[in-house]
């Protein structure tokens, strides 16, 4: 099994040389994002490097939506595509690798624009992370077990150890759960002090933030509508064919929307509606906390509307055309 490693410190950069500029496209699943993305990179000489934690997996192509070479527009996409399945890959080693990617296109002259709805990878490129204990994997075990036994039980238990942070993970996400509870629990201080304690931010760089934020109801229908697509194109085949080369069901990747329920309709515990059903289901869930989670990102500038809809890129061209102007 891999194990990428945690950032290096972010790449020099001379005190006084000037800032170079750095975009960013956020908001939640099934927005539009890499539309948008695209079409700013064909019109600003960009590249563009993902911010997806499914998209970095080889062989998890539909469920990830990831979009086949033949439909980037000849934009040159980095991060996609780069481990196993079975490989550990932390937002650590994401910061590292996406800052490196950034500066190489920078260094080329070209604009790059950062692209995906995961929203801790991408703080963890801006912000930096801080220097947290390294994984115990005894204790995540009996973690886990208290979890199996009462469901929230680690929720309860991390807001008693660190009240702000149980207020800002939601007490489904199990694994930001359980790392938070783990640092709590070796470092014997909260982990939101240890996070205020240092990060190795990203720097010299001016970055604008463009969130995309589309009217709920509409995109409900679209989450609902591409779910369908993906099982209807082969979302079942691709999970049997994965399983097919060895690699087992427990990987982190079976954990995602859509693949887990395919996972589940190929070991015949759902049937194909609830199958459909269930990512539908939790798909709209997650791109709520999505929303949740970049609502509170600063200098997040919103754009109400989804990322192909000619009216949102002219927008946002315009804003990237002023942003541009000021670096």
């Amino acid at each position: 099994m891999v194990q990428l490693s945690e950032p290096d410190a972010a790449p020099h950069v001379t005190p006084d040389a000037p800032l170079r500029p750095l975009v960013a496209v956020a908001g939640p699943t099934g927005s539009g994002k890499s539309d948008l993305a695209i079409a700013l990179a064909s019109q600003f000489d960009g590249e563009i490097v993902n911010c997806d934690s499914l998209q970095v997996y080889r062989h998890f192509d539909i469920g990830a939506a990831k979009l086949p070479e033949s439909e980037r527009g000849g934009i040159r996409h980095h991060l996609i595509d780069i481990i196993e399945p079975d490989a550990v890959f932390t937002a650590g080693a994401y910061a590292r690798l996406a800052r490196e990617a950034i500066s190489e296109i920078s260094g080329r002259g070209k604009l790059p624009i950062v692209a995906g709805g995961t929203g801790f990878y991408l703080r963890a490129l801006l912000d930096g992370l801080f220097e947290g204990p390294s994984r115990d994997q005894d204790l995540r075990d009996r973690l886990a077990a208290r979890e199996a036994r009462r469901r929230g039980a680690l929720h309860r238990i991390l807001a008693r150890f660190d009240p702000e942070a149980a207020a800002r993970i939601h007490p489904n996400d199990i694994p930001k759960v359980t790392r938070a509870l783990e640092v709590c629990v070796l470092s014997r201080r909260p982990v939101t002090e240890l996070f205020r304690s240092g990060r190795d931010s990203l720097t010299g760089y001016r970055v604008l933030k463009l969130g995309l934020f589309p009217e709920r109801e509409a995109l409900n229908e679209r989450l609902n509508a591409r779910c369908c697509a993906m099982f209807e194109s082969g979302l079942v085949e691709e999970v049997t064919g994965i399983l097919a080369m060895g690699f087992p069901p427990t990987i982190k990747p079976f954990e995602s929307l859509g693949y887990r329920q395919a996972l589940q309709l190929v070991q015949r515990e759902l049937g194909p509606r609830d199958a459909v059903f269930y990512a539908q289901r939790t798909t709209r869930q997650y791109a709520k906390r999505q929303i949740t989670w970049f609502r509170r990102e600063a200098g997040l500038e919103w754009l109400r509307g989804f990322g192909d809809d000619p009216a949102i890129r002219r927008e946002a061209a315009e804003r990237v055309n002023v942003f541009l102007a000021h670096c």
